[in-house]
């Protein structure tokens, strides 16, 4: 057996603190992680997955693709920390906490086609952030049903009202 110091460890991995076995991640911390990750990822496309909307439910949750939003997510060794345990839809939604409609949005073909740019799917991470968090951006967003490319332009600060 090999021994090393944690700073020769830093060098080939990425060393993580003991406490967070102790403090987990809100829901709305560990979008906001995979939010960040994605940003991490500017100007790469990443790709979506293929009608997920029409996979069997018994199917669904095994629905992966490579380079997609979800591997962004499973790269993330804080949120491996945490406990997510691949990149599937399964995965995604028993980890993040958030609905198939809402996981759907952030990544499915029908609303991006192929692929998609990691920045807009960090948008859409950050709706789903902020509603975990149990508000909207905006009372002028809930005017027009709180959600999609105008909940998600205000939250970024792309759209002033």
């Amino acid at each position: 057996m090999e021994h090393k110091t944690v700073s020769e460890m830093r060098g080939i991995a990425e060393v993580l603190p003991h406490r967070l076995r102790f403090s987990p991640m809100s829901t709305r911390e560990r979008l906001e992680r995979w939010a960040e990750a994605l940003e991490r990822q500017r100007g790469r496309n990443l790709r979506t997955l293929f009608e997920i909307e029409y996979a069997p439910p018994g199917e669904r949750e095994a629905v992966r693709a490579d380079d997609s939003p979800l591997s962004v997510a499973l790269e993330d060794a804080r949120l491996r920390a945490e406990g997510l345990g691949g990149d599937t839809i399964g995965d995604a939604l028993a980890f993040f906490g958030i609905s198939e409609t809402e996981l759907h949005a952030i990544l499915c073909y029908c609303h991006h086609g192929e692929t998609m740019a990691a920045d807009v799917a960090a948008m859409r991470v950050r709706v789903a952030a902020s509603r975990a968090g149990g508000g909207r951006s905006s009372g002028v967003a809930s005017m027009y049903g709180g959600g999609g490319l105008f909940a998600a332009l205000i939250a970024v600060g792309a759209l002033a009202i």
